[in-house]
């Protein structure tokens, strides 16, 4: 049975860089760094992994890998975003903080159970910071949300049209 979430990785630009972000400016600590220098495929690679940790002990990971191509972009909320929770004091202190570094901060969002503000990161992602609103937890209750329901009704107008 799965536990819990061990770590996401994603791809970075500058391992240094991303660094800065994740450690200085989140709060998260480095915490493991792997050099790889062959796949499992036994391909030469010259690659550095990195691991961030969140309070729950799990992670966030990158990957430098100057010699394999890969496209950085923006990323639209909708195509991909990290969203990490905190309390309403640390929200409003980030906000705060992104704005006066001058990174590229929006929010505050009202989402009905979550409030949430997004920030983007040296490599393109989004970042959403959220924290809970009051009737969260009822809100994501499968058992009274109609979450299931939602989805069939969903797939059924899509095939239809």
């Amino acid at each position: 049975m799965i536990q819990k979430l061990h770590h996401n990785a994603y791809r970075c630009r500058d391992s240094e860089e991303t660094r800065g972000f994740y450690e200085d400016f989140l709060g998260l600590p480095l915490v493991g760094t792997l050099e790889i220098s062959q796949t499992k495929s036994r391909r030469d690679t010259q690659t550095l992994h990195t691991f961030y940790r969140l309070d729950d002990g799990s992670h966030l990971a990158f990957f430098e890998a100057p010699d394999m191509p890969f496209e950085f972009k923006p990323q639209h909320d909708f195509d991909l975003h990290i969203a990490l929770e905190v309390g309403r004091e640390a929200l409003d202190a980030m906000f705060t903080k992104g704005k006066a570094a001058g990174i590229e901060t929006r929010g505050v969002s009202n989402h009905g159970f979550i409030d949430s503000i997004y920030f983007r990161d040296p490599n393109g992602y989004v970042i959403e910071l959220c924290c809970k609103r009051e009737g969260h937890d009822s809100q994501m209750d499968p058992a009274s949300n109609g979450a299931r329901e939602k989805l069939q009704r969903w797939t059924q107008t899509k095939q239809a049209a």
